[in-house]
């Protein structure tokens, strides 16, 4: 499967699992020129900003080892410029990072990790 074929599916599955919690998605690869954001959910007054690893396979790395520092920086000023955009003020606010995986049978491993990192 396509790198980009792979992540548009890894991300509609990790859509489906927050929908099923509860959430409401209020955007998807929402960009920024710090960077992309994912998903972007909420649920009453939360919101998550959601960066999903999709990969074939864990068998060399955990999908999330992929989320550096650095990585972390770029999600957290692009989550800012939503928060202004959207004119969100001081409302309470996580980063998640959810993990899809294939499994043998073509159905998704999906997991998910709250509050992964924070604005330090």
């Amino acid at each position: 499967m396509k790198r980009e074929v792979l992540g548009a599916w890894g991300e509609s599955m990790a859509a489906r699992y927050y929908r099923k919690r509860g959430y409401s998605l209020l955007d998807a690869r929402y960009r920024t020129r710090f960077g992309e954001i994912d998903l972007v959910a909420e649920k009453g007054d939360l919101i998550v900003f959601v960066e999903v690893k999709t990969r074939s396979s864990s068998r060399h790395a955990e999908p999330r080892e992929a989320v550096t520092r650095e990585k972390q920086r770029r999600l957290i000023y692009a989550a800012q410029s939503f928060i202004q955009q959207n004119d969100l003020g001081d409302c309470p606010m996580r980063f998640d990072v959810v993990e899809v995986i294939p499994d043998e049978t073509g159905n998704a491993q999906v997991a998910c990790f709250e509050n992964a990192f924070s604005v330090e």
